[in-house]
């Protein structure tokens, strides 16, 4: 039987005297030390390596002649960072013009910058972010050239955010380039914002291994009928474009395995939630576990440990509602859950290492007080969404769609 017995501990005492729960966060904890220690040691060193760096910066000929490269330097490790700082750093230091003209052409040259940071910056909705959006697209040379190739062209430039509202701007910006130079090709600038759109998630049902019903080049085609102000489109274009993407799947900036980082960095809300866990044979509830939550992107993701590279599990919050709830083993509690009784879309990581699939109808959390219960379930509230990303693809498509009169 094991025993405490350090004197830090104010006397000794059995394991067994513990809870389960208790026994797990002891052990959840002892884990946690382990690791944190061998973060620390990879933090000196990443500081170690840093600081020679800088010295070796300092002493150069050319810090010592062209101040303005270090400037430069650490203005890309300021944006890839945080992108608002790092241009305002720029801006500052006199590398840059506060013209949108100027960051744009910053942020299409890309040199050493993260594209998912370009995707960020891009991404705002301030009216200087938005000019800058726009004269970025304009840089683009989309003379004769089809759309797939433009679009692979684009996407490649930066890598898209998650909000729908920011990817609507952006690929209307497209939209809008692209009909302007290959004029005649489609009726409106709505027909090749549909039509970009079906291209995406055509390249998603085709390649993504979890797609189980791949669909064929007729689907494609009676997906996109009458998208052209009421009008077909050539179907020799439309397969031509189906056989483009099944043969080279677009190629989407991953930044060095960096996006997990931007997307944890500024979260929505972050603490300790206790997670009700589910039972493989019943489907019935048993027993709790501590988990670190993050909410961001309007996604909740929770993790075993706050160090943790990626998260034990994920749970896309589109289409669910949050409440509060009473348990009776637990206080504070609150609860996700979809409508008409449906498994929510959801996944995680189980012992072995796979990713597998959820099988909740409803997520139980419970947090330490009354005031953080009421606080996740405002902020969750005001993360979710019905569908935003598909409700304005729907409207676009209404348009594109209604006949010339």
């Amino acid at each position: 039987m094991t025993t405490l017995t350090d004197a830090d501990q104010g006397g000794s005492f059995q394991i067994s005297d513990l809870t389960e729960d208790e026994r797990e966060l002891l052990n959840s904890i002892r884990k946690r030390k382990d690791q944190l220690l061998n973060e620390i040691k990879q933090l000196k060193n990443e500081i170690a390596e840093v600081t020679q760096e800088m010295e070796n910066m300092d002493m150069s000929d050319e810090g010592k002649t062209n101040p303005k490269s270090k400037q430069m330097s650490i203005g890309r490790k300021k944006f890839n960072m945080d992108p608002k700082k790092g241009i305002e750093y720029l801006i500052e230091h006199d590398l840059l013009k506060e013209t949108p003209e100027d960051v744009a052409q910053y942020l299409f040259k890309g040199e050493g910058l993260n594209k998912t940071a370009i995707g960020d910056y891009l991404g705002d909705f301030k009216d200087f972010h938005k000019d800058v959006l726009k004269e970025f697209v304009n840089l683009h040379e989309f003379s004769s050239m089809i759309l797939v190739q433009a679009l692979r062209q684009f996407l490649w430039s930066f890598r898209l955010p998650g909000e729908a509202q920011k990817i609507d701007r952006m690929m209307e910006c497209f939209a809008s380039r692209y009909c302007q130079m290959n004029e005649g090709v489609f009726n409106s600038t709505d027909t090749c914002y549909v039509l970009s759109f079906a291209i995406i998630m055509l390249n998603t049902s085709l390649h993504n291994p979890n797609v189980k019903d791949k669909p064929s080049v007729e689907r494609f085609r009676n997906m996109n009928r009458g998208i052209n102000d009421g009008a077909d489109l050539p179907q020799d274009l439309l397969h031509n474009i189906y056989e483009s993407i099944k043969k080279e799947p677009f190629k989407i900036p991953e930044d060095d395995g960096n996006d997990l980082m931007h997307t944890f960095f500024n979260p929505d809300k972050e603490g300790w939630l206790w997670k009700q866990g589910s039972s493989k044979l019943s489907g019935r509830y048993k027993n709790w576990k501590r988990r670190w939550f993050i909410l961001n992107d309007n996604c909740l993701y929770y993790f075993e440990f706050t160090t943790d590279k990626e998260p034990k599990g994920i749970i896309p919050l589109e289409s669910l509602q949050v409440h509060e709830v009473s348990d009776k083993n637990k206080p504070h509690c609150l609860e996700l859950y979809a409508g008409s009784n449906e498994v929510i879309k959801a996944c995680k990581t189980d012992n072995d290492g796979r990713v597998v699939e959820g099988k909740h109808k409803e997520y139980r959390m419970s947090a330490a007080t009354e005031k953080e219960k009421d606080e996740w379930i405002d902020c969750i509230k005001a993360s979710i969404s019905e569908h935003p990303f598909y409700d304005m693809l729907s409207i676009r498509r209404k348009k594109a769609t209604k006949a010339n009169k």
